[in-house]
């Protein structure tokens, strides 16, 4: 069985530059607020739809606030058949300072 990667954020932007698709688990005031560029929402209400959507193959990075939680939802998503997962070290927080321009803010509802 495969294993989830730590990746920096120089890393997962060289990955998404190739198409890996982002997942942003933070609560969604957070990603409302600003989130990697293009990157999607999941919370325990959306996970199962984007789960049987999915490309199981597809790389798949995995952001959080400082890269904590990230890790405990890769090893999830690897359980649950996903092959290329990575969780990106120093989460989101680290992604904005690194990648200013990089990041994104949700319309106001």
């Amino acid at each position: 069985m495969s294993e989830f990667k730590r990746i920096p954020p120089e890393q997962a932007q060289a990955l998404r530059q190739q198409g890996a698709v982002v997942v942003d688990i933070r609560d969604p005031q957070s990603f409302a607020a600003g989130h990697i560029s293009g990157a999607q929402h999941l919370d325990n209400h959306s996970l199962h739809a984007f789960i049987t959507q999915a490309d199981l193959d597809a790389p798949l990075i995995v952001a959080c606030y400082h890269g904590n939680s990230s890790q405990s939802a890769a090893a999830y998503l690897v359980g649950q058949g996903f092959s290329d997962v990575y969780s990106l070290d120093g989460g989101f927080e680290l992604w904005r300072a690194t990648f200013p321009d990089q990041t994104a803010q949700s319309p106001e509802e």
